[in-house]
């Protein structure tokens, strides 16, 4: 039915949905409007943060009429939560950086959820205090940070294998020094949710 920013709303329309469930970031307020004044009911998400993500679960649950296997998941995803961040606590946080465009290379500030989720996993974004949510920066900016840990995803650009040389000329930098540049699934890191299970079972390691 179209993509987020230019969905189809006509056939939305037409289906006659009992729920509409968009983003602040992924649609469009104008789109949002038009769907709410044809009668149709639309839910609006916007978590920042993991603790808001795990929440959404619980919210979406009671929504959809499956509050006590939401309740369940949301119940369970806290725990781990919990979990994760106090073995996190324990150790100080490493220098990380995760850009999510190349060419120009972007990357994220402290008002993401992939942000709060390198947070959680015991990772501090070097690029935490920039103005710009998603800021542009240089290799250069990057190697002066002394960051301990590259994580590339592969959503929503498609890093692969081939752009670890982009930091080859930066051997001395900790995270190329020692090995640690990790290609991994975007949707740990930004996709919330049930995926938050998998997110925190797979990302801590990266950080021991």
């Amino acid at each position: 039915m179209g993509g987020e920013k230019n969905p189809k709303l006509e056939v939305i329309r037409d289906l006659a949905p009992d729920l509409v469930i968009v983003n602040v970031e992924e649609n469009v307020r104008a789109h949002v409007d038009t769907l709410r004044a044809w009668g149709i009911p639309v839910h609006v998400t916007y978590p920042r943060t993991v603790a808001a993500g795990i929440e959404l679960v619980g919210e979406l649950g009671a929504l959809l009429d499956t509050g006590p296997r939401a309740r369940e998941m949301e119940a369970a995803l806290r725990a781990r939560y919990h979990e994760v961040r106090a073995t996190a606590a324990r150790r100080p946080a490493q220098p990380v950086f995760c850009p999510i465009w190349r060419r120009p290379y972007m990357t994220i500030n402290r008002d993401t959820y992939i942000h709060d989720m390198l947070a959680v996993v015991g990772g501090k974004n070097v690029f935490a205090d920039d103005p710009k949510r998603y800021p542009e920066v240089t290799l250069e900016q990057v190697a002066a940070t002394d960051v301990e840990v590259i994580l590339l995803p592969d959503e929503p650009y498609r890093f692969r294998q081939v752009h670890r040389a982009d930091f080859a000329a930066y051997a001395d930098l900790p995270a190329v020094r020692d090995g640690r540049i990790h290609l991994v699934d975007g949707k740990l890191l930004s996709w919330y949710g049930p995926r938050i299970a998998e997110a925190l079972r797979v990302l801590p390691p990266l950080f021991d």
